[in-house]
């Protein structure tokens, strides 16, 4: 029976993420996690894969054993198994590990048809992993998805561009990772929630994985993040006064020209 792969994240909820005055540093103490909201699409477009084509659906996330909410709600939504990658160097790993761990993972639990995510993360934004994930597998990748079909063992997708949208297929197994265009996700009903509570959740660790102490946290990753600040915004705080209306609209007009807001 096909079987398709989605990887989730459980992220922090940014729209709870404030931040310091003093130091534009994001405060992160009791903000609440939730499963990115690109991930979700990705689930969704898992599970409806399994209502029209009958495959098998297997979600997999990386992260501290918080992390099993995340598949907890996969699960609720259709997902009929679950795999939760952990290792206590989380924390310092970048996308580099993330997707090391995560490859690892579906090699070890596939093999499948075809791998699923959104294509970032809310917390991150830095659409790396999609594309490391497939460089890993030695698979065809198709990015930046807003809808997709599998058929004759292939997927044909159209791909959001900046300015308009491409269509293109690659034969499976294959790695895609979809925008929030693609779909709209189903809230689970209250009974696949408890449903969801009940069932099982696999956890795999690095020695499970054989990935070594030296490709994995901190000594694994390709970058550090030195500090996360808040961008600072400035007005520019010109003041029109002493002038007639009609000189001080003209006066309004040419600055906002010369900023490129209106011509």
């Amino acid at each position: 029976m096909p079987k398709v792969c989605v990887c989730v994240k459980h992220s922090y909820d940014v729209s709870e993420i404030k931040v310091d005055p003093s130091t534009r540093a994001p405060v992160l103490v009791g903000v609440k996690k939730k499963t990115s909201d690109f991930d979700k699409n990705a689930i969704e477009e898992a599970v409806r894969l399994k209502e029209k084509l009958g495959w098998t659906v297997t979600a997999i996330t990386y992260g501290p054993d918080d992390a099993k909410s995340a598949l907890r709600e996969a699960l609720a939504m259709g997902v009929d198994e679950a795999v939760l990658v952990t290792d206590p160097g989380y924390e310092q790993s970048d996308t580099m590990v993330t997707s090391r761990f995560l490859a690892e993972a579906i090699k070890k639990e596939g093999p499948f048809d075809l791998i699923l995510l959104g294509e970032v993360s809310i917390d991150g934004y830095t659409y790396q992993v999609g594309p490391r994930l497939a460089e890993l597998l030695g698979l065809p990748q198709i990015t930046h998805v807003r809808r997709l079909e599998v058929k004759e063992g292939e997927v044909v997708a159209e791909r959001d561009l900046e300015e308009g949208y491409e269509v293109v297929s690659a034969k499976l197994p294959a790695v895609v990772t979809v925008t929030k265009e693609i779909n709209e996700p189903r809230y689970p009903k209250l009974m696949d929630i408890m449903k969801a509570s009940k069932k099982p959740i696999k956890t795999l660790t690095a020695a499970d994985l054989g990935i070594p102490d030296d490709k994995k946290g901190a000594a694994g990753s390709g970058m550090e993040v030195l500090k996360a600040v808040a961008p600072e915004m400035k007005r520019k705080e010109h003041v029109i006064k002493g002038k007639e209306p009609p000189e001080a609209v003209a006066e309004l007009l040419d600055l906002l020209a010369k900023e490129g807001v209106v011509r």
